[in-house]
Formats: structure tokens, C-alpha cells, sequence
């Protein structure tokens, strides 16, 4: 099982993160210009024990995903599981840790690679796309939550 983690401090409340993280309107505004993403599960309430469906495209390759909202434990938690992914195992917690005058956000993702040896050549390459990919939504997410913009 590999391990990622990204941290950064941002000057809002534990609520105000975890209300922006529940809304899937904003997972497209914090995605990479180089990935699309499509939600297809309309209406969806990030709520534990919901599923959403949706599908990403990179370099012109479609995959779709469907993940589970496992645990969510207002304003601390959101955990995902990946229960159809291009991974063989993808669980990832949300993890908003409240300070005196800022929040930490503390993305933390748990996966195996798939397709055995091969999945495991290729790893250092997901986990630097991985890189890119969170350090993008944390630069965005605090861009957005420290100038207080319309996030609905």
C-alpha cells in the first residue's frame, strides 16, 4: 500500500473547509486545467454512505470512478472510497485540522497500484501526477478561501 500526503494552512475555519469540500461544485473548480472532470451522479449530497459517479478525462483518456463517502465527521473528516476506480485500492480522507488562526488541510491518500509489477513501474510517475494534481487544489482552495469568493 503506498501513501500521499499534501498539507497546507489556510486562513479560514474547520467549517468554512469542510462546507467547501462538500460541494461538488467546487471539485471542478480545484481540478487541474489539464484534467476534466464530469459529475454524473446529479444532485449529489456529500453525505456518508453516499455514491458518486463521475468521470475524468486526461490526456484524452476517459475513466470513470465511482467513490463512496465512507466516514464524514463535520468539520474534521471526509473519507472516500474509490469502489470503482483505476486503482486497485484508493481510499482518501480530507482532513481539515483547526489552528488559533488558520486550518490546516491535510489530504491523505491510501493506494495500491494495479496490474501487479507493472502497476508498481509505474507508480512514480502516478505519484508525481498526484503531486501536481494536489498541490494545484490546495493552491486553489486557499486562493479561494482566503478572498472569501463565491464558492456556491
Amino acid at each position: 500500500m503506498k501513501r500521499f500526503e499534501k498539507s497546507t494552512l489556510i486562513k479560514c475555519t474547520a467549517e468554512e473547509l469542510f462546507d467547501f469540500h462538500t460541494n461538488t461544485n467546487n471539485l471542478t473548480k480545484i481540478t487541474p486545467p489539464d484534467i476534466k472532470v464530469k459529475l454524473l451522479t446529479p444532485d449529489f449530497k456529500a453525505q456518508e454512505g453516499e455514491i458518486l459517479k463521475l468521470k475524468s478525462i486526461k490526456n484524452y483518456i476517459p475513466i470513470n470512478w465511482t467513490v463512496k463517502i465512507s466516514k464524514s465527521q463535520r468539520p474534521l473528516k471526509i473519507v472516500d472510497t474509490a469502489l470503482k476506480s483505476p486503482f486497485k485500492y484508493w481510499e482518501h480522507q480530507h482532513i481539515f485540522i483547526q489552528h488559533e488562526k488558520f486550518t490546516e488541510l491535510k489530504d491523505v491518500v491510501n493506494y495500491e497500484m494495479p496490474f501487479g509489477i507493472i502497476g508498481e513501474f509505474l507508480e512514480p510517475f502516478v505519484y508525481s501526477d498526484l503531486l501536481k494534481m494536489f498541490e494545484f487544489r490546495h493552491e486553489v482552495t486557499k486562493k479561494i478561501l482566503e478572498n472569501k469568493e463565491d464558492i456556491s
